[in-house]
């Protein structure tokens, strides 16, 4: 599974909000700022984030976006689904973008995919942002740990 890079934006836009919930509102170009994202680009996004009910914007000089709900009650997979459909590692698996293939009544691989679906669609639903927020980001170490790496293809 790959995000976008719309949906990565997302993500970091709004767990910016979420460190800042219950403050002030944050400018665009600080959110921009902070999060490297194009100004123009995260604008689009953010007007996407607040039709869905999720930030509110606040005109004037000291205006910007904030949270416009608890972050406990907002998950990652609604964000994600919102921006990329269901997130099936092929298209056999997928509801947003099914695509029958000839070999589905013989194929024994696509249940690992099905699986892997599954599994990544209940644990966004279940990572609220404030859970995720109060998590510690990952390490270096973390991502090249060996018992995941050495010909793993990862």
């Amino acid at each position: 599974m790959r995000i976008s890079m719309k949906t990565d934006y997302a993500l970091r836009a709004i767990f910016t909000l979420v460190e800042h919930y219950g403050g002030a509102p944050i400018p665009i170009r600080e959110l921009a700022r902070r999060n490297e994202a194009p100004k123009r680009f995260l604008e689009h996004i953010m007007l996407e984030l607040k039709a869905r009910g999720w930030v509110e914007s606040v005109a004037g000089k000291k205006g910007g976006y904030r949270l416009a709900k608890d972050p406990a009650r907002i998950s990652m997979g609604e964000i994600v689904r919102h921006f990329e459909g269901l997130t099936a590692p092929i298209n056999c698996v997928s509801v947003s973008q099914y695509e029958r293939c000839t070999q589905e009544p013989v194929c024994r691989f696509r249940r690992v995919f099905l699986d892997i679906r599954n599994e990544i669609a209940q644990r966004m639903d279940r990572a609220t942002l404030a859970g995720v927020f109060a998590g510690k980001p990952v390490s270096h170490d973390e991502v090249f740990a060996t018992e995941f790496i050495g010909g793993a293809g990862i």
